[in-house]
């Protein structure tokens, strides 16, 4: 079944804005050179297109990046400070225009340039552009969230996650650029992967290649990496069509990445895990329209009126070191995958929220699985995609299940003050699932669930059936079977499709429409709806329903 959606909601209308102040992107060091964009020409040019994210009420976070000169690549730290101005108006002509400013870029901060702009109507649609002297950058379009206390009828995201450029094309990006209908789009984290071409997927399956070619180490490394991302068509329609609302996951730094270092960082050969860690997160924040804590960190919330607050969460920063497996170690409680200051501002911003449903992004699952009789020749393949040993224990020590003392702090609190409404929103392991989140998985479901899950699976990174070289469905069902009958909280997961999702949440339901693309390897992949599960209002349950919100 295929569903198309052309036309915007009609529930709200623009308002003019009172006022509006910009901040420039945060002045830091530039290093060595990195690829200069081949198609520029001697006056700037726009070349990675222009974006908007975390969504106020009353304001917006606009994002680009100048291209000074042929030479200025990005991580290059080459070319002149140049004036970019910046507008916004309540029309795509720019007649009406509301707030606009002045801004640097520099080398200082790889040329790009972020702007919060404050001061706007609530709830409100508006369309922005950047100029450079005579050089206007592309027009894009975003919206404001609604006032705190709206009584909003709806809302809705677009939700992705793990999206490997040497795997595949962005379609699912594009799917959802096209799409009118949605407030912000969630990105759950694995933006961008640090990898050298050819080291994930093997070069066979390799559909275009990543640049810088070797495996990204320094502030130049990771600059150039995101701008190589942000060359994408597919990419730069999402972000000209929608607030996206980020937060990282591992590969954004390195694979498995934690407080003290990663699986896929070398002290020593590949430098101090401090100096890289603190590359990435720079650029990080140079090259995303994100928000930064105080802290540095991604870890915040945001609103939508009475309906939905957002509770956003960094599982890399503050996490002790993955557990090794069969020791116990991993119900420790001096272990953690939050970090203190995050779970008590976590479980504090869910008791006095009065919103109806709370919505958490968690880039790594929650919900417990066992394995069970998993078939042996599925273990190894399944092994590498959820983080488990190849041996298959029921143990996946890279997400919550690693950390069952903080999971199980979470879901007390959950029971014990009678939150209802709680809903994870989940990437990472390239699986679209499903999930109740029991109080205790062994009697469930004698005993009750605290919250529900819904997984998307990957806009391009391997799953099942990239790894094993098969036709879909050829042998996940029977995975998938297994899954299931050992976890009886687990409705539903398909492990070889790859796609988005649409989240609508109402004062009645919060409901997760899957839709899969055709095939990754190709830019021009369509795309079809699949599934669609749906928690009502204080259930804490999740069902099927037999079609997608239109």
């Amino acid at each position: 079944m295929t569903s198309r959606f052309a036309s915007s909601p009609s529930r709200r209308t623009a308002l003019k804005a009172a006022a509006a102040t910009a901040v420039a992107a945060p002045v830091v060091a530039g290093t060595s050179s990195g690829a200069a964009a081949a198609d520029a020409v001697q006056r700037p040019a726009f070349l990675h297109g222009v974006a908007s994210g975390d969504p106020l009420p009353d304001g917006v976070l606009l994002w680009t990046r100048i291209t000074p000169t042929p030479d200025a690549g990005p991580g290059s730290g080459k070319g002149p400070d140049v004036a970019v101005s910046w507008e916004v108006a309540e029309d795509k002509g720019f007649s009406k225009t509301v707030a606009r400013g002045t801004t640097t870029a520099s080398a200082a901060a790889d040329h790009t340039v972020k702007v919060d702009v404050r001061g706007l109507a609530q709830g409100a649609a508006y369309y922005f552009r950047f100029t450079a002297g005579e050089v206007v950058s592309p027009t894009a379009r975003t919206r404001t969230a609604p006032a705190a206390d709206a009584d909003t009828p709806g809302v809705r995201f677009g939700v992705v996650s793990c999206a490997n450029w040497e795997s595949g094309y962005f379609s699912a990006y594009r799917h959802l650029a096209a799409r009118a209908d949605l407030d912000a789009v969630l990105h759950l984290g694995d933006y961008l992967y640090e990898y050298a071409t050819g080291g994930y997927p093997a070069p066979p399956a390799v559909v275009r290649q990543h640049e810088p070619a070797h495996e990204i180490l320094t502030l130049a490394d990771y600059r150039t990496r995101h701008g190589k991302y942000k060359t994408d068509a597919d990419l730069q329609a999402l972000h000209a069509a929608h607030p996206v609302i980020a937060i990282w996951d591992d590969h954004e730094m390195a694979n498995d990445a934690w407080s003290g270092g990663a699986q896929n960082h070398t002290p020593g050969a590949e430098g101090e895990w401090s100096a890289r860690v603190a590359a990435a997160k720079q650029a990080y924040f140079e090259w995303m329209p994100v928000r930064a804590s105080t802290e540095g960190t991604v870890y915040r919330r945001l609103r939508f009126g009475k309906l939905a607050d957002l509770h956003l969460l960094d599982l890399r920063s503050f996490r002790s070191q993955q557990a090794k497996i069969g020791n116990g170690s991993v119900d420790d409680p001096e272990r953690t995958i939050t970090g203190r200051a995050q779970l008590d501002w976590l479980k504090s911003g869910l008791t006095s929220s009065d919103a109806v449903w709370k919505l958490v992004g968690t880039s790594v699952m929650i919900s417990p699985v066992a394995f069970g009789s998993v078939p042996a020749h599925l273990l190894e393949p399944l092994a590498e995609l959820l983080g488990l040993p190849k041996e298959g224990l029921a143990v996946n020590v890279d997400q919550w299940d690693g950390y069952t003392d903080d999971r199980k702090e979470l879901i007390t609190h959950l029971r014990d003050r009678a939150i209802k409404n709680t809903v994870f929103l989940t990437g990472d392991i390239h699986m679209a699932w499903a999930n109740d989140v029991p109080v205790r998985a062994a009697t469930y479901p004698i005993s009750p669930s605290a919250a529900t899950e819904f997984v998307v699976t990957s806009v391009s990174s391997d799953n099942l059936d990239d790894i094993l070289h098969v036709a879909p469905q050829t042998v996940s069902l029977v995975a998938a079977t297994a899954v299931k009958a050992a976890n009886r909280h687990v409705k539903w997961l398909d492990m070889d499709s790859h796609g988005f999702g649409v989240l609508d949440v109402t004062g009645e339901r919060s409901q997760m429409d899957y839709f899969v693309i055709s095939d990754k390897t190709r830019q021009d992949a369509t795309a079809r709806w699949t599934r669609s599960y749906r928690t009502l209002s204080g259930t804490q349950k999740v069902e099927r329903v037999n079609q997608p919100v239109r």
